[in-house]
């Protein structure tokens, strides 16, 4: 993956938060965002922390996780931030991260404190989206296909080759696919109804977005993703509906962890104090980032889905979160899905 320098000299009238004034020197950074938004938060905190060169580079929560594993021994990475939390647990559960308190997380929500406490304040939630899908409104109406409300909906057989999903192993969005529809269903029933809707997938992507950019681009009719994925599409002006799906669905707390054996410790955990700001996590909405943020002070878009609009399932964070787990469940999908994978 090619790294993204950004290194901005701005006006020193940019006000910094008080706990990073001093802060100077490098920050090597893994964002599991969407680019656009690793790109926006990274050049609004330069503005403000004009001393701190930060090295971003883009990579999907699977790819982040296994990075990290990778660099156990040598570490390159100071901080990972963003992506969904069940490979932000994986890795404080494996020691690949390291215990900080922010003097910021009691401004945090009850889930996102919740979060810090079952990694044993390894990672922290910083915002938090619902699961489900986009679809094309075009393409159905074209093809004569019956809206897909629920789950059940997208084994229809009319929708052979029109749905796209991303691959478990690198997309942390499509993990927590893979667990929420074991904790609705139940293990067996879950991987039966993955190998029926495997005849429909007409691809898995790497990045868990990629599916609903596709239905945007009518390269597919129906992206399944998290819901503020498809939100984006639409206020883009894309023909994209989004849809909560009717039996209930999981949701994702986007996470932040400070490396273990970090190089820049302490500007990682300049960043990590300034993204928990309300200040900072403000800024998101800027990028078209829709999700819910975790500073109970900070604003939140008028286009972000509401949880209180959607019927969520009481996601089991801590036993998904599990190494052990997470390495059952991609097995078991590596063969019996992925080896049949279109």
């Amino acid at each position: 993956m090619r790294a993204t320098l950004i290194a901005v000299a701005l006006s020193l009238s940019c006000t910094a938060l008080p706990f990073a004034a001093s802060a100077a020197g490098n920050l090597n950074m893994v964002c599991s965002a969407d680019v656009v938004v690793c790109e926006h938060m990274t050049r609004i905190f330069s503005q403000s922390h004009p001393d701190i060169k930060v090295s971003m580079v883009r990579l999907s929560a699977g790819e982040a996780y296994a990075r990290l594993r990778s660099e156990a021994r040598n570490p390159r990475t100071d901080i990972w931030w963003a992506g969904t939390g069940d490979p932000h647990m994986q890795a404080a559960d494996e020691g690949l991260t390291q215990v900080y308190k922010s003097p910021l997380l009691d401004q945090q929500q009850d889930w996102a404190q919740k979060q810090a406490e079952n990694s044993g304040y390894r990672t922290v939630g910083i915002y938090a989206g619902a699961l489900g899908w986009g679809y094309n409104t075009k393409l159905l109406a074209d093809k004569k296909l019956k809206e897909p409300t629920c789950w059940k909906d997208l084994l229809d057989p009319g929708f052979k080759g029109e749905i796209q999903i991303a691959n478990p192993n690198s997309s942390g969005t499509a993990y927590n696919t893979l667990a929420t529809l074991v904790q609705i269903m139940g293990e067996e029933q879950a991987f039966d109804y993955l190998t029926k809707l495997n005849a429909n997938v007409s691809q898995y992507t790497k990045s868990g977005s990629a599916p609903v950019k596709a239905a945007a681009r009518g390269e597919t009719t129906v992206g399944i993703v998290f819901m503020h994925d498809a939100v984006a599409m639409q206020v883009d002006g894309f023909p994209i509906k989004t849809v909560a799906p009717c039996e209930g669905t999981g949701y994702e707390i986007g996470s932040m962890s400070i490396v273990k054996g970090a190089r820049n410790l302490a500007n990682a955990k300049v960043w990590y104090d300034w993204a928990l700001s309300a200040e900072a996590q403000s800024h998101m909405k800027e990028a078209k980032s829709f999700q819910l943020p975790s500073n109970r002070n900070a604003e939140i878009s008028e286009y972000a889905p509401r949880f209180e609009n959607i019927k969520l399932i009481d996601y089991d964070f801590k036993t998904y979160g599990d190494s052990a787990k997470r390495k059952a469940l991609l097995s078991r999908w590596d063969k019996e899905i992925g080896a049949s994978a279109q």
